[in-house]
């Protein structure tokens, strides 16, 4: 069989070795592949593994040697799972490598909008302290964690470890998820969204994209929100209105924010965040520590190993 592998250097830049699937078929690498390349790149290939490339029912008629696609990634909402169903072919996707990751930089992000680091840092190197009459000051009201209220949205593993790194700094924790009964045994305080919107000082985004849930940072739902409140995003750009979080940022109704992820990937020029004040934007690098990479590559290999073995392991199809 033979393998093509669409967007390597999306997932290894370089630091990682390919070894663990090149040495389970005959792969063919990509540095990076568009949507107008894609059938070129993928050709007679049995085997695709794919990142942000969209996989749908034409990709299936133009390539149809397909049989397998690998998801290098937990999401897989670029992939047509009902066409792949249609046409036989098992698609596998890698969950929980990130996570440790991925709660480090909401953590990151979180810390940076309450202690203004990289601000005062910038002082303090323009010279700021050098030339200061008191032996300390602060260009912003440094705000301290305990006692506040963070509501997640969302509770699977990224979550529930943000969660926990939360009670760690003594704070209140509200969690909406779509089913909490599933969590009954735990001591997580589910509420409703409306609750999470209006109590929460901090809320935290850590939910998929659907239907229900693009668009929920909107100018209705963040008029419901504290003064002050700040905004995380770590999970996909669509679940924020950019141009009400702009406006929000703007005004001051919204404190601060911090994102990983926009709507559009990589940000356009014009994205309204870019010119909004007092957000953090990373381009979406949550995932991307050298440890959870070598972790994805090790579990797409481990998926590909048990589909050539005729086993089902992580298939979303």
């Amino acid at each position: 069989m033979k393998a093509v592998l669409l967007e390597a250097d999306a997932v290894n830049p370089g630091d990682l070795s390919w070894n663990p699937i090149t040495s389970l078929v005959e792969t063919r690498i990509y540095n990076n592949t568009t949507e107008e390349n894609k059938y070129e790149h993928i050709g007679d290939a049995d085997i695709v593994f794919v990142n942000k490339i969209k996989i749908d029912d034409e990709v299936f008629v133009k390539c149809p040697n397909i049989r397998y696609i690998g998801v290098c990634a937990t999401g897989y909402n670029v992939i047509d799972t009902e066409a792949a169903r249609r046409y036989g072919v098992t698609v596998t996707n890698v969950p929980a490598y990130s996570t440790e990751s991925v709660a480090q930089l909401t953590w990151g992000l979180i810390l940076e909008s309450v202690c203004h680091i990289k601000l005062h840092n910038d002082s303090v190197h323009r010279g700021d302290w050098i030339n200061s009459d008191n032996f300390c000051y602060w260009l912003e009201p440094v705000t301290e964690l305990a006692g506040k209220t963070i509501g997640v949205f969302g509770y699977g593993n990224i979550g529930r470890r943000v969660c926990e790194i939360a009670k760690a700094f003594h704070m209140n924790v509200l969690v909406h998820t779509a089913h909490p009964e599933k969590y009954d045994k735990e001591q997580i305080n589910f509420v409703g969204i409306n609750t999470l919107l209006s109590e929460s000082d901090i809320i935290s985004l850590h939910c998929p994209l659907t239907n229900e849930t693009e668009g929920i940072i909107n100018k209705k739902n963040i008029d419901q929100m504290k003064d002050g409140v700040i905004i995380i995003n770590v999970s996909r750009g669509g679940l924020v209105v950019e141009s009400d979080l702009a406006e929000a940022l703007s005004n001051g109704k919204v404190a601060g924010a911090g994102v990983d992820v926009v709507a559009v990937e990589p940000m356009r020029e014009d994205n309204p965040l870019l010119q909004a004040p007092n957000i953090t934007i990373t381009p979406h690098i949550a995932w991307a520590s050298l440890e959870a990479r070598k972790r994805l590559v090790d579990v797409v290999a481990d998926n590909l190993k048990a589909f050539l073995e005729g086993r089902r392991e992580n298939v979303v199809s």
